[in-house]
């Protein structure tokens, strides 16, 4: 194929925006690529195949390609579009360099979190049950887990800080974003991604008790029992893991690794350990 802009599909149309603004569009027949500089949105059923500088990549429907650098004049054509694909989620290949193990899959995560959804339908049937998730590791286990549940809940949010950007809690709380919802008389099921010495958890199981909910208890995904500095109370545990800092399904490492869909530690040469 020369370096050009090929666009494939039926039952759709595609737009090249070129730099003096004007569009072309173009239905179930060839086109030329007049400018560079383009900017290319494909819409409707089919996806767009680009061909640059010998490189062939595939775009989907509704993406939009922004300041394409170099295409140079060439003609498009319409063929059938392939069967739709999911994107493929980061995955252990993805950090080959800087991951040492994977500790829980991504399947293990998702049976753990459907026992533990089914233990709190149980335990809550007939409450105003008030889910509260700590930003922002704990992103991930609130949506599942919340969405697993078989009965309506509230959601709120807090956000506390005692990390900074190291791998060890500093013991020192404090409040980012607080809550929007009174407590007063309310079941309260605070949501972690996990506890580690317990500091934190404990200072914020305590702090939402003294403003009048009914009860408070805590989910977490992870806990490290050989880590803990103070005892805490935690309902529903995920796993119990080893004392190692570990990344991925919210928890980060210098704010990096959150999207990662299974949990897993890093080469100590990532975070100088």
């Amino acid at each position: 194929l020369p370096d050009a802009l090929v666009c494939c599909g039926f039952g759709g149309t595609f737009s090249i925006k070129n730099s003096d603004t004007s569009t072309a569009m173009v239905a179930d027949k060839a086109a030329n690529v007049m400018s560079t500089g383009a900017e290319v949105l494909c819409t409707g059923d089919y996806s767009c195949l680009m061909n640059i500088g010998g490189a062939l990549s595939r775009v989907n429907s509704g993406v939009r390609i922004m300041h394409i650098a170099e295409i140079p004049g060439g003609r498009g054509r319409l063929l059938p579009r392939p069967a739709a694909e999911e994107a493929d989620a980061m995955d252990a290949q993805d950090m080959t360099d800087e991951l040492a193990q994977i500790l829980i899959t991504e399947e293990e995560i998702a049976a753990r979190l459907d026992e533990m959804a089914a233990q709190i339908d149980a335990d809550y049937e007939g409450e105003d049950l008030l889910l509260i998730g700590v930003l922002k590791g704990a992103v991930y286990v609130m949506a599942d887990l919340s969405r697993r549940l078989h009965h309506g809940v509230q959601m709120d949010w807090m956000a506390v800080s005692s990390y900074g950007s190291g791998t060890k809690s500093s013991g020192v709380v404090r409040i980012l974003k607080d809550l929007d919802t009174d407590l007063t008389g309310r079941h309260v099921l605070i949501v972690e991604d996990i506890i580690d010495s317990g500091l934190t958890l404990s200072w914020l199981a305590g702090n939402l008790s003294s403003r009048g909910a009914a009860s408070v208890e805590i989910a977490t995904l992870l806990r490290k029992p050989e880590a803990a500095k103070v005892e805490v109370d935690v309902k529903y545990v995920g796993f119990d893991i080893p004392p190692e800092f570990v990344v991925g399904y919210g928890l980060d490492y210098a704010e990096r690794y959150r999207n990662i869909p299974f949990i897993g530690t890093l080469k100590p040469e990532v975070y100088g350990g």
